[in-house]
């Protein structure tokens, strides 16, 4: 009987990846995503060829209420799936969440808007916080909940001043909610450095901050996700966070 994995922001990027890496391990998935449809799709696509079971909800994490009809569909999951007959692979539990869906408005202190300031908070911490809430509830035999933050929350990145204060303000909330919701839940953070370059990066600043790196390089996705594995493996961690990138917090 397979566990059941929710991971938001799965349609690409590092959702995607996180989603590729379940899929292998045999988790059940709900895949979340919001604007990138054909994305979700072709990432449902790639998990249905494994042979395992994927499904797909679109929600505005910004929206509360959105938020509730994405768990409405969770619920829904759990309830049809109850149904099944013991012969078919029934999901033994709703067991793991990450929270990996975020948005990086780009503004300086003195020029970002209130509504880019209030969609990082909203998605990049809010959003987190109701769904753990939620998770929560509905991890009665215990569980996993996955925060994605940024070696970014450590840093004073004055370009992405929503950005940092949402995930460093994430790693303090992963704190609180490991010993509120221990012993039966653990929730520990990733906060991955340099791995796929963004939309609002050039590629002379990539370059430029792949140099400055000890180790040279960008992260694998492999590397990423292993975190994950680790934290699925060792159940003595709560209210951690594990830090892949490449030796930039050194710098």
């Amino acid at each position: 009987m397979p566990p059941l994995a929710l991971i938001t922001g799965a349609a690409h990027r590092l959702g995607k990846a996180f989603a590729l890496s379940l899929a292998r391990q045999g988790y059940v998935l709900l895949l979340h995503y919001h604007g990138a449809e054909a994305e979700a799709y072709e990432t449902a696509e790639e998990i249905h060829e494994m042979g395992l079971r994927v499904y797909l909800a679109q929600a505005d994490l910004t929206r509360p209420d959105e938020i509730d009809a994405l768990l409405a569909t969770l619920d829904s999951l759990i309830s049809f799936d109850a149904q099944l007959p013991e012969s078919e692979s029934r999901i033994s539990n709703f067991s793991l969440l990450v929270n990996s869906a975020a948005v990086m408005p780009v503004g300086k202190p003195a020029d970002l808007s209130a509504d880019s300031w209030d969609s990082a908070l909203d998605l990049n911490l809010r959003a987190p916080f109701l769904l753990s809430q939620a998770a929560a509830k509905r991890m009665t035999n215990g569980g996993l909940i996955v925060n994605i933050t940024d070696v970014g929350a450590q840093r004073a990145w004055s370009r992405y001043p929503s950005y940092t204060v949402s995930k460093a303000a994430l790693e303090s909330l992963t704190k609180m909610l490991a010993r509120a919701f221990a012993p039966k839940i653990r929730v520990n953070a990733i906060a991955p450095g340099l791995v796929l370059q963004s939309d609002v990066v050039t590629s002379e600043e990539w370059e430029r901050l792949i140099n400055r790196l000890p180790l040279k390089r960008p992260a694998a996705l492999g590397e990423v996700t292993s975190a994950l594995e680790f934290l699925l493996e060792n159940e003595y961690i709560t209210g951690q966070t594990i830090v892949v990138d490449g030796g930039y917090s050194l710098i």
